[in-house]
């Protein structure tokens, strides 16, 4: 048994250790809660049933857990499959308890099910998210990863191989790669020094490649030169060895929600929905955006006031700086923000562009001279942002969206990135919650791009929840 076997071995032992203790502990407390360790108010009868019944449902559960394919180890570590997949299996079981005692007219204690399905959902995504914790530091030294041989072409290899190693939280390892029917004579990969261990196009050399590099898993890319034939006995080779066939398209930065598979003469087709902000998504959007700012702008008047005095007192000039900011579809607006800088800031700017420590068209200096002693600690902790809440009132600006750019940024941009125009700029986005400052202009217009890409309104709460971490931390602010 090799070492990727044994992590999944663990792993799926450990998750159901940890699924029956949850479990015995919700429905325990629920039986607890509801009817106390004296149950002199209860008919023996009664008593015996809900005995059993905790006892029966504690063991339903589990099983369902098993059944719905949550301690599956490739969606551990990575993505919201696992945690929906927990969520499904309780919420069903509960629902068919529901029904059953409405056809058989059994009169079960509403305040027992009322406390162990809400404690045991909770205590089950808990402690799958402590363990993904432990997965990923794990997974960040190299430990409990699949080792996969990259099949396919050599551009195509190096950027599966690149993005692999971003996210190594995902618990994918490249070993080498595989290049059939290309004439490379290298032995190794250039991009990613991964070794190259073959070139011809059959199954029986891919396999023999596979047990060269211990590799458990094989990742198909894009530009692989194999017939379909040999990549079905392909299949059916690595199916009998049990080792792993991923296939990744050349789609990138593509979110779930927008791949559907259609099955049209034995191929799986896919499609690429295309995104859309229209209708009854955008009025979504706009009525989220009036609710959550109205309510942080009332939670947060007391801290404004004091940010305008320490402003007020720290340095001559107004306390609201107002900046000229290009909005969706191109429109201009000014967007408001507590003066962090020195008054004539935008004169002074000129003479420390040699000093840039931005990249692209961002100018970013981690020790900007023009930065007031009060604003460095209102930019740390995003402070400085909180009149752009009147922004998102207003509707010039959303909660969630791409970074607010400048006209001479927009007037630089390429065709490409334009793109960023078609929705609104946002107070936050990935660009706030994946580094700030600390990223790269390509990276900062990657992850703006994937949002216009792939809206959804679940994107934008999880966005906001990881800006409340990014914020607290001050990680890439200055």
């Amino acid at each position: 048994m090799n070492s990727s076997s044994d992590w999944r071995t663990r792993s799926s032992r450990q998750l159901r250790v940890v699924d029956a203790f949850v479990v015995i502990w919700a429905v325990a407390g629920a039986y607890i809660i509801r009817f106390g360790f004296d149950t002199d108010s209860l008919i023996p009868s009664q008593e015996f049933n809900y005995a059993w019944l905790s006892a029966a449902l504690a063991i339903v559960w589990w099983l369902m857990l098993g059944a719905w394919n949550s301690r599956q180890s490739r969606i551990l570590g990575s993505g919201p499959d696992e945690y929906k997949r927990v969520a499904a299996a309780s919420l069903w079981l509960f629902g068919l308890i529901a029904i059953v005692s409405y056809v058989l007219r059994v009169d079960t204690a509403r305040g027992y099910v009322g406390v162990a399905l809400p404690a045991g959902l909770v205590g089950l995504l808990l402690a799958r998210w402590l363990i993904r914790q432990h997965l990923s530091v794990n997974r960040q030294l190299g430990e409990s990863m699949s080792r996969l041989l990259l099949l396919g072409g050599p551009s195509a290899v190096a950027h599966l191989a690149r993005s692999l190693e971003t996210e190594r939280h995902a618990g994918y390892l490249p070993v080498a790669v595989y290049t059939p029917g290309t004439t490379n004579a290298s032995s190794v990969e250039p991009v990613t020094g991964l070794p190259v261990l073959g070139t011809k196009a059959d199954a029986h050399s891919i396999v023999a490649a596979i047990r060269a590099c211990d590799a458990d898993a094989v990742a198909v890319s894009a530009g692989v030169q194999l017939h379909p034939q040999t990549l079905r006995h392909l299949g059916w080779e690595l199916a009998a060895r049990n080792i792993g066939l991923i296939m990744a398209p050349a789609l990138t930065d593509i979110a779930g929600p927008r791949i559907h598979t259609q099955q049209v003469a034995g191929l799986p087709l896919i499609h690429v929905t295309t995104p859309t902000l229209e209708g009854g998504q955008r009025v979504a959007k706009r009525l989220f955006d009036v609710v959550v700012s109205s309510l942080l702008i009332v939670i947060s008047l007391p801290a404004m006031a004091i940010v305008a005095l320490l402003i007020k007192f720290d340095s001559s000039g107004p306390v609201v700086f107002r900046q000229d900011r290009v909005g969706i579809e191109g429109k201009p607006f000014q967007m408001f923000k507590f003066r962090s800088m020195v008054v004539d800031a935008e004169l002074k700017l000129h003479a420390l562009e040699a000093q840039n420590e931005g990249s692209g068209l961002l100018f970013k200096m981690r020790n900007d001279p023009r930065i007031t002693p009060i604003g460095r600690i209102l930019r740390k902790f995003s402070l400085d942002e909180l009149p752009q809440l009147f922004n998102v009132l207003l509707g010039s600006m959303s909660l969630v969206g791409p970074r607010p750019p400048l006209p001479s940024e927009v007037a630089a941009y390429e065709q490409d990135v334009r793109r960023r125009l078609l929705v609104k700029p946002g107070l936050t986005g990935l660009w706030q919650v994946s580094g700030r400052s600390n990223l790269s202009w390509q990276d900062s217009v990657r992850l703006d791009l994937y949002y216009v890409e792939n809206w959804s309104l679940a994107g934008d709460l999880l966005i906001l929840i990881k800006t409340f971490r990014a914020v607290f931390h001050g990680a890439g602010a200055y």
